[in-house]
């Protein structure tokens, strides 16, 4: 029996590494992800060496022991993890449980049939069995779980896998295992079925909220797109009619042209083409990309910076087809251009600019925005990118400036020196 209990134990490490190295997104390379996970693999498994193998009746070397074999498993996770927060203790919690499932499993087996190879057997199983099914049901629910910036943290979610954790080992294996109570086996089959729909329901109902968040957001756009539309429509039918009105000023304006020429007027004619051209360019629509929306963007964009008298220096280079998602970079820019609006609307008229260099080609997507910037900013120690200050609720924009470049593998660069603010964003495509 001590052998099934090692090599289940075995397993149950081997596997837990593998569930966090395919479920959480890494901060290191593969080759040291995979170094880490080894060596915490093996501690775990040396360890149960110690309280099966060479202290097998000490209750208090199994239970220290064990929880100090929690503490690696789950430091493992937040090590090798991109983003250590509360949503990456709930992964290797969870895959504490999942593994644990498997440990039951060989020991129900080998308590009702007494056959060694059967139990290890179908311990693996078991354990492939849940990888696989979890991998490829609800795999990209973890991935898009990691990888979204939620806006608050989820330590609530983390008692989920804590109790039923707690719950497997009061029932199977401390103080008294199932091989000395085998009546709890009953007990510990429908709480496994019970944790594994529980883990469903619970992800796929996250998944259709952060659905929700992401079709309130494209609504959002939207509903910003089609107004930006309507603002340009507005403006080119406004251009039109006050051309057909210059066009049909034109014949008295040449007959006055002509009268001054006769008089020698010069300076008064100068006057008159003057204000034709200022006629002429007051009307003239600005176009500042080939791209419909992130046009439609920009001209909203600039039109708020003008209602606080802002001067907003545009370099933009973007073609008619992007290869990025022109909804969500809309939406980058949206937040950037916002953010320096805000930063600068409250200071002296002098100050009041913004200089932006908006690039996307094939190659490489840059997005370089300078503002004056007249408060102090406070900087988030993780991301590097400035905090909001005006409490709970607020800060998203920069989290979705951050999430997008994220999922492109770009960085972002960001500081504040002699009262100027300047974030970069660069990714190469």
């Amino acid at each position: 029996m001590i052998y099934v209990k090692n090599i289940s134990y075995m397993f149950s490490h081997i596997f837990f590494v593998i569930f966090i190295y395919l479920f959480l997104t890494h901060r290191y390379s593969q080759k040291k992800t995979t170094a880490i996970c080894f060596i915490s693999c093996t501690i775990m498994n040396l360890l149960d060496i110690l309280k099966l193998n060479l202290v097998p009746d000490s209750n208090l070397v199994y239970f220290f022991t064990t929880i100090l074999q929690i503490a690696i498993a789950q430091s493992t996770g937040l090590l090798i993890a991109k983003k250590r927060d509360s949503r990456v203790l709930f992964i290797s919690l969870s895959a504490s449980n999942y593994v644990i499932v498997g440990s039951i499993t060989a020991s129900i087996l080998y308590i009702l049939t007494g056959s060694i190879s059967l139990a290890l057997t179908g311990n693996l199983l078991m354990h492939l069995t849940i990888l696989m099914i979890l991998f490829y049901k609800i795999g990209g629910i973890f991935h898009t779980f990691c990888e979204r910036d939620l806006g608050k943290s989820w330590w609530e979610l983390c008692l989920i896998p804590v109790f039923f954790f707690c719950s497997f080992s009061c029932l199977a294996f401390f103080p008294h295992t199932l091989y000395e109570y085998p009546q709890n086996i009953p007990v510990s089959i429908f709480l496994m079925i019970t944790m594994l729909v529980s883990y469903v329901v619970v992800l796929r109902y996250l998944d259709s909220a952060n659905k929700q968040v992401d079709e309130y957001w494209k609504n959002v756009m939207f509903g910003s797109y089609i107004k930006g539309l309507e603002s340009q429509n507005y403006l080119v039918e406004q251009s039109e009619q006050n051309l057909k009105i210059l066009r049909h000023d034109m014949k008295h304006y040449s007959m006055m042209i002509d009268s001054l020429m006769n008089q020698g007027e010069y300076d008064e004619i100068r006057h008159i083409t003057g204000h034709i051209n200022e006629v002429v360019n007051e009307n003239k629509i600005d176009r500042y990309c080939e791209n419909l929306i992130i046009n439609t963007l920009l001209s909203q964009m600039v039109g708020q910076a003008k209602s606080f008298h802002i001067a907003l220096h545009l370099d933009v280079m973007i073609p008619r087809e992007i290869p990025v998602n022109e909804y969500a970079f809309a939406m980058v820019l949206a937040n950037l251009l916002e953010n320096a609006v805000h930063g600068v609307k409250n200071t002296e008229p002098s100050k009041r600019y913004i200089n932006g260099k908006i690039h996307c080609t094939a190659e490489y997507l840059l997005i370089d925005m300078e503002n004056e910037c007249a408060n102090e900013l406070l900087f988030d120690s993780l991301t590097g990118l400035p905090k909001s200050q005006k409490g709970k609720g607020h800060g998203l924009g920069m989290k979705s400036v951050q999430a997008f470049c994220d999922k492109l593998g770009g960085n972002i660069d960001c500081y504040c020196e002699n009262h100027k603010f300047r974030i970069i964003m660069f990714v190469k495509l």
